[in-house]
């Protein structure tokens, strides 16, 4: 779908618009959601970082999705100057940035990938720390990405959300003095959680129903602020152990040179075996077994490793977290 595409659907008749969720730990589904939710949200969002018409904004995303659909959304609600450049992993390379002068930007929504990747690029870096407002979102992120983000000047925000509550209801600032790790819910949204831990989401100008998710999380005491500790349908129970994915990961993070994705499959003896899938060739997995003897305890160390062409992966660059589990079994059959 084009940008002309969506806002000739954002302008018809109808009061409610198509959605795709992104099938990162599920299969995909199609949702109508309200466009005058949608709005609700892009105020929030404007609100928040206290947008003023007339600033500017980068779209850099799909509008396939939900995330780029809201650019374009909370560009339509405060009068924002919209930016498009094509959807890639190096946005601010884009042509409308190689002048000197650049191009001058309030906002702009990207996912870890498109942060991590300019940042390797001493001009795109540049022209990252330029940006009003930099909401990060779509995955986690990197405890090395984080610290390297910590240290920029302008304001960078790590975003919880999902396809149903139109895009995050939870910012975090990871950027200069502000730098937290508990996120902070926009106005209107009430959080809870359930017996299992798992975050509880009422935010009826956003989704009509009350919402529980599948996220883990930490919940600080007397506030409505909290952090995620991951999924808990990415639980690995080994030998009665029982192991975040997400904290694993984050555990291994920077030391491990090629690209990974913790995963799972059934064992006789422990219940299920930790596994990890590597993106590279056999002569890989020797610095990878070491940077995982090195830096996690016994419980949660791989007890396979196995090198892959390419990690799976969802249309919108997340972890297939489903299709991982279901390569190993395969390759370990």
């Amino acid at each position: 779908m084009t940008v002309d595409e969506f806002i000739k659907q954002w302008r018809d008749a109808s009061p409610t618009i198509e959605v795709h969720t992104s099938g990162s730990t599920g299969d995909p589904k199609v949702m109508r959601v309200e466009k005058r939710r949608m709005l609700a949200s892009a105020r929030a969002t404007c609100d928040f970082l206290g947008l003023q018409e007339g600033d500017t904004a980068l779209l850099c995303m799909s509008v396939d999705y939900i995330a780029g659909k809201m650019m374009v959304v909370r560009a339509i609600e405060r009068g924002l100057q919209l930016l498009t450049v094509e959807p890639s992993s190096h946005p601010l390379a884009a042509s409308v940035f190689v002048d000197e002068i650049g191009q001058k930007l309030d906002f702009a929504a990207m996912v870890p990938m498109q942060v991590y990747c300019s940042l390797q690029v001493p001009r795109e870096r540049e022209l990252l720390g330029q940006i009003g407002h930099v909401i990060i979102g779509g995955g986690p992120l990197d405890e090395a990405l984080e610290q390297e983000l910590k240290g920029m000047a302008n304001a960078i925000w790590h975003s919880y959300g999902m396809t149903e509550t139109l895009s995050h209801v939870a910012l975090r600032r990871v950027s200069g003095s502000e730098a937290s790790p508990w996120f902070t819910p926009m106005l209107g949204v009430t959080l809870s959680v359930d017996e299992n831990q798992c975050l509880v989401i009422d935010a009826p100008h956003l989704c009509p129903e009350r919402l529980v998710t599948r996220d883990v999380v930490e919940m600080e005491q007397g506030s409505q602020r909290f952090k995620v500790l991951g999924r808990i349908d990415n639980v690995i129970n080994t030998g009665g152990i029982k192991l975040h994915i997400e904290q694993v990961e984050r555990q291994l993070a920077g030391h491990i040179a090629r690209p990974f994705l913790i995963t799972k499959r059934p064992d006789a003896q422990f219940g299920e075996m930790v596994v990890m899938l590597l993106q590279g060739t056999d002569e890989d997995i020797p610095a990878a077994r070491a940077a995982s003897e090195e830096f996690l305890d016994k419980y949660a160390r791989p007890k396979r490793i196995i090198a892959v062409p390419e990690l799976p992966m969802t249309p919108n660059a997340k972890p297939d977290r489903r299709q991982a589990e279901t390569l190993a079994q395969q390759l370990l059959s």
